[in-house]
């Protein structure tokens, strides 16, 4: 069944931007969302700054009861789905044809550690009767789904960073193989809590800028020191190409590729020289047909910390050759910080835009690249490009690769 696939709406709840629009323009000016955090004293603690999504008020997309006993990360899920769904124009009028796809990492740590506290200190009766519902990851699809009466397939890929990826490569999937002929996906998280923080903070992983927030999300910069900790959403429509043509919707790209790999490596690291992520770039590339040099630019993961953007850089050569110095090579986490599993709906959502605006946008704080990092980093100011192909790549712990390959309309019509 040769189906084709295109994204038709965009939402995003990010740390530059409460919807789409807004999280995209501070993104191409290269404003940093990274600030003190926000949400509870960090006097004690050795990193005191995140990405937090500020300002969000989520009784605009829900009533206070479904608030109260919805967790942070289903909030920005609805937010994100309910701008994708307006943007797309879609009426749902065969809603058993309309599926959910949205990733989703950690799900409500901060519900988990409450819950706990709670047991220990004052007995079971004290844990909240919605504490399961509350924490799961899967209520992001689940309540988008019954907000919006979804009735095909439903899902949640929770594999760590990246499962927003996972989410949009597999409702890629199903409609090009017929199981759905439209599909809202994506990905959410909202895991900044003391916990969280200290976790990620004893490995070592985060960055300790606390003096300089917004200079601290460095990706591909000799003087990064780690990433920063990072929230929110970022969600697609996706819909079978004729249908969406004949509806007359608005075409921002074409889902061309999907890869996927594992490391099989080590439960945190990379596999040397990025040997897994170049697989999973040429899996993509091959399920699109596209030849390597097709592609303009790619949205890497670019976490800013040592192993990845060197072992990310290495495999992008590998697969690229002499192409790869042609890319334009972008991490949009020096702006929004390292949103988890909300990264890589926020970055397929960002490519979308690129190809419509063709434009690729700045990596903020790059000022002096890693020499092991020799690729075309676009670095100063976003750059006007002409995108005929763009990939996206997420990678997470565990060693799970994921790669998506967007192509503008006229490129695919030509």
């Amino acid at each position: 069944m040769d189906r084709q696939v295109v994204v038709t709406g965009v939402g995003v709840l990010s740390p530059v931007g409460l919807t789409a629009a807004s999280s995209w323009k501070n993104a191409l000016a290269g404003e940093s969302g990274v600030g003190l955090i926000t949400k509870f004293d960090t006097s004690d603690y050795f990193v005191k700054i995140a990405a937090e999504v500020r300002g969000f008020d989520p009784m605009q997309f829900m009533d206070s009861k479904q608030a109260r006993r919805s967790s942070r990360f289903v909030q920005f899920a609805v937010a994100a789905a309910a701008e994708a769904l307006n943007d797309s124009g879609h009426e749902l009028s065969n809603p058993e044809r309309v599926g959910c796809s949205i990733g989703v990492g950690i799900g409500s740590i901060l519900g988990l550690y409450e819950n706990s506290v709670s047991l220990h200190e004052r007995g079971p009766k004290k844990v909240s009767p919605f504490f399961i519902p509350y924490t799961i990851t899967n209520m992001a699809a689940g309540v988008v789904a019954i907000a919006h009466g979804l009735k095909g397939p439903n899902i949640c890929p929770s594999t760590a960073c990246t499962s927003g990826t996972h989410a949009i490569g597999e409702a890629f999937m199903y409609i090009k193989n017929g199981m759905a002929d439209a599909m809202l996906c994506g990905g959410s998280e909202a895991a900044v809590s003391r916990l969280s923080l200290v976790g990620f903070g004893n490995m070592k992983a985060l960055s300790k800028n606390n003096s300089s927030p917004k200079l601290a999300s460095r990706p591909f910069d000799k003087d990064r020191d780690g990433f920063v900790l990072g929230e929110g959403a970022g969600l697609l429509m996706l819909e079978e190409y004729q249908q969406a043509k004949a509806r007359g919707a608005k075409i921002y790209a074409h889902v061309l590729g999907y890869g996927m790999s594992c490391d099989a490596h080590h439960i945190t690291a990379p596999a040397p020289e990025g040997e897994g992520a170049a697989r999973c770039m040429a899996m993509a590339l091959e399920s699109s047909k596209l030849e390597p040099t097709a592609i303009d630019h790619i949205n890497a993961h670019g976490t800013s910390t040592y192993f990845n953007d060197i072992n990310e850089s290495t495999a992008i050569a590998n697969v690229f050759g002499h192409h790869a110095d042609k890319i334009a090579v972008s991490s949009t986490k020096g702006v929004t910080g390292h949103c988890l599993g909300g990264a890589g709906g926020i970055e397929a959502a960002f490519l979308a835009l690129a190809i419509r605006d063709s434009i690729a946008p700045i990596t903020a704080n790059l000022e002096n690249a890693d020499p092991e990092c020799p690729l075309d980093y676009v670095k100063g100011k976003s750059r006007p490009l002409s995108i005929r192909a763009g990939l996206s790549n997420s990678f997470g712990f565990g060693g799970t690769n994921g790669t998506l390959i967007f192509a503008s309309d006229e490129f695919v019509n030509r």
